[in-house]
């Protein structure tokens, strides 16, 4: 079983994609490929997709989770492999440093 899930899709992308799979929700698409078909529909993402567009497809593999993926486009996370698992990286949004005040604390006892 193969799963591709798209944000900012173009049409003519998701017309290709549900040719072969079923869009079980808006950019969700669901199928049973064999690898080359997989690895072929995966190419017609990079080639169609736009700036915004990001995805990641999913398939089924015989490893310790079951399951493999690859991502495309700027993600919010970032997958990262840990002994052969994989994990997903949340990115902290960064302290908007205009609005932190600056205090000078000192610790001294006068004797």
């Amino acid at each position: 079983m193969t799963v591709y899930v798209l944000t900012n899709a173009p049409q003519k992308l998701r017309g290709i994609l549900s040719r072969y799979c079923l869009e079980v929700q808006s950019g969700l698409f669901v199928g049973r490929l064999d690898k080359r078909m997989r690895e072929l529909l995966w190419e017609k993402v990079g080639q169609l997709a736009t700036k915004k567009t990001r995805g990641v497809m999913i398939w089924r593999t015989n490893n310790a989770q079951g399951f493999t993926f690859e991502t495309y486009g700027i993600l919010d996370t970032t997958p990262v492999s840990y002994d052969g698992i994989w994990l997903i990286g949340r990115h902290q949004p960064l302290p908007d440093i205009a609005n932190i005040e600056i205090v000078n604390i000192t610790n001294k006892t006068d004797i």
